[in-house]
């Protein structure tokens, strides 16, 4: 396989990319789930909470990696071609995938910054991005949580739509970004 995109399938660099982001997605959002089977105080829910946030800056990390990924080749093109509504509607919810990997990281950062914790990533603390703010800090976490439900919903839709393209229209949409291309 190759690393870089061709016109027709996704290289090994962004398809990688593309399913490691996946997995980093389902950690940072099952560690935060997971924190609530433990009791308040407890060291493994502040374990959970903590691998939470560094799983999230780790988001933010690889979303950038993605994105110089994505601007770095053309994309493989979608045969047959998709109507207009639905490059718009993919285009659309590319955007929003992109503002939750990028964004969420950020207010998270700032969240903890605003209570005046560290904020850790594998043996590291990262500086703080505003001073210690509580109005703040109870602002960003409503916005967080909300934009963290909506992720939900992004991932979910995201991942219905490669199905619909796969099963519905049947166009090569899911294939580009499975590891073995199909034959032609």
């Amino acid at each position: 396989m190759r690393w870089r995109n061709s016109p027709v399938h996704y290289g090994s660099v962004s398809i990688g990319l593309h399913w490691f982001m996946l997995l980093l997605l389902a950690a940072v959002y099952a560690a935060m789930e997971l924190r609530g089977i433990f009791p308040k105080g407890s060291d493994s829910r502040e374990a959970m909470k903590v691998w939470h946030y560094m799983l999230g800056i780790s988001v933010l990390v690889l979303a950038l990696v993605r994105l110089v990924a994505h601007f770095s080749g053309p994309a493989p093109r979608i045969e047959p071609q998709p109507t207009g509504w639905q490059r718009l509607a993919a285009a659309g919810m590319h955007l929003a995938l992109y503002a939750l990997m990028i964004g969420m990281p950020l207010l998270g950062w700032i969240l903890l910054s605003a209570e005046g914790k560290p904020v850790p990533f594998f043996g590291m603390e990262l500086p703080a991005l505003v001073a210690k703010n509580d109005q703040l800090g109870k602002l960003i976490m409503e916005v967080h949580e909300t934009l963290g439900n909506i992720g939900y919903f992004l991932i979910g839709a995201h991942a219905a739509a490669a199905l619909f393209h796969h099963y519905i229209t049947r166009d090569n949409t899911l294939r580009r970004m499975l590891p073995h291309p199909a034959q032609r």
